[in-house]
């Protein structure tokens, strides 16, 4: 009776358009009061519960880290950078859009920060130099999805915090897998490129490279300031995240000088709101998750999952499906609250690495950007580039299956996501 309630409000409140974080509160609300005689008071408290955290400090100052850099002019040396690098080959703008990604990926820790910003910067100029709009917003949708797998990534600090599991470790683990998905995209774009005859511009040039290595060279420490001082021992992922807050203003103020103090409020602003709706989800999610396992559902269904297999691949794949569904209707920090609770005490059971676990999770979800009703990176392209969100779905599905097939190959080769860790260790 609960789990049909919760279930059928969900969806009822999904259907009517409300935010994701309201649906997830309102339904967990209406299931408590037609099901049991709690005071009403104890989702305000369990929401609260959920984001009293040490390591979810680390969230606002990822996103202020983020903010500072987009408007100190990082993007623009980022995308100049890329441009020098892979501009000159076919599909020289798309292969520029993927490359971008990474790199701000790595100072963002969002999928929809990175689309927002190399499709601000880049789905115009594309136009401009002859790639149809639709396929413009396809390419900057699939290129932002790096963005929550690369580190630093926000949605790790949330599943390291449910999970118990070192931040630093699921960040160095999700270089090689974020490399891989940008490097595969990359590919998609070049063979696309060539098939519709869309050149790149001029010729490679190793002093243009330099030349824009230097400009950019300040935000690109960044994240060698995270990790360095994270497996340094100087700082912890929260305190890592409060740095590289401070760092992203300095440079865009001091070095790039594009950072104007009237700029500053807005930023705060922006990376204040953005911050307030992750934790709505966050809270909301987690008291959904609180029901779900009062009723149980954990329980059953990791008796259900280990009655069926008792195979990790098996059962990695079976958890694949399940999250490319979930990421298709749900906001990734909500699907990682919800589901880490339920799905790891199988994990652990199959003896599976709980930090592998925890990137593939994110691999999974971050597709889950460009896959609709809930594609975040489609919805944000669409808006960017004026084109209609079925268009741009359209063209992305080259890019969406070269992901699939990534996701089959970290799942069954788990070495190459733990190889940098196990060089580290």
């Amino acid at each position: 009776m609960t789990l049909t309630i919760l279930l059928l409000s969900f969806i009822a409140i999904l259907a009517v358009g409300a935010p994701i974080g309201v649906g997830l509160g309102l339904c967990a609300t209406i299931t408590l009061f037609c099901t049991t005689h709690m005071p009403m008071v104890v989702i305000s408290q369990r929401m609260f519960t959920a984001i009293d955290s040490f390591s979810f400090m680390a969230v606002p100052f990822f996103m202020l880290a983020g903010s500072f850099m987009s408007a100190g002019g990082v993007t623009k040396r980022i995308v100049n950078f890329a441009t020098a690098l892979v501009g000159f080959m076919a599909g020289g703008l798309a292969l520029v859009v993927a490359v971008a990604g990474m790199f701000f990926a790595a100072l963002s820790g969002s999928s929809a920060a990175t689309t927002a910003a190399i499709g601000s910067a880049m789905i115009d100029e594309m136009e401009q130099r002859g790639y149809p709009r639709s396929f413009a917003a396809a390419v900057v949708a699939s290129g932002g999805t790096v963005g929550i797998v690369i580190p630093p990534s926000i949605t790790m600090v949330v599943y390291g915090s449910i999970a118990n599991v070192s931040i630093g470790d699921m960040f160095v683990c999700g270089f090689v897998p974020g490399i891989l998905m940008g490097l595969a995209l990359c590919v998609v774009s070049w063979i696309i490129s060539k098939k519709k005859g869309y050149e790149g511009s001029g010729t490679i040039s190793l002093k243009r490279i330099v030349e824009t290595f230097k400009e950019c060279i300040w935000a690109l420490f960044m994240p060698i300031i995270i990790l360095g001082g994270i497996y340094g021992g100087i700082f912890t992922p929260t305190e890592a995240a409060a740095v590289a807050a401070v760092y992203g203003a300095l440079v865009g103020k001091f070095v790039y000088k594009e950072l104007k103090w009237g700029d500053i409020p807005g930023v705060l602003l922006s990376a204040a709101l953005n911050t307030t709706m992750l934790m709505f989800v966050v809270g909301g999610a987690n008291i959904f998750g609180w029901i779900l396992t009062n009723a149980k559902v954990p329980h059953h269904l990791a008796s259900m999952m280990i009655g069926l297999t008792d195979s990790p691949i098996v059962f990695l794949m079976l958890v694949n499906l399940l999250l490319l569904f979930v990421g298709t209707l749900m906001n990734a920090s909500a699907a990682v609250v919800i589901l880490t609770p339920i799905l790891l005490p199988v994990v652990l059971a199959l003896g599976i690495d709980p930090t592998f676990f925890g990137v593939l999770m994110v691999v999974n979800l971050a597709i889950g950007c460009i896959t609709p009703p809930v594609g975040l990176d489609l919805f944000i392209v669409s808006s960017i580039a004026k084109v209609p969100l079925g268009a741009a779905t359209q063209k992305v599905l080259p890019y969406l299956f070269m992901l699939l097939f990534m996701l089959g190959i970290l799942t069954y080769f788990p070495g190459l996501t733990m190889s940098l860790l196990h060089l580290l260790k």
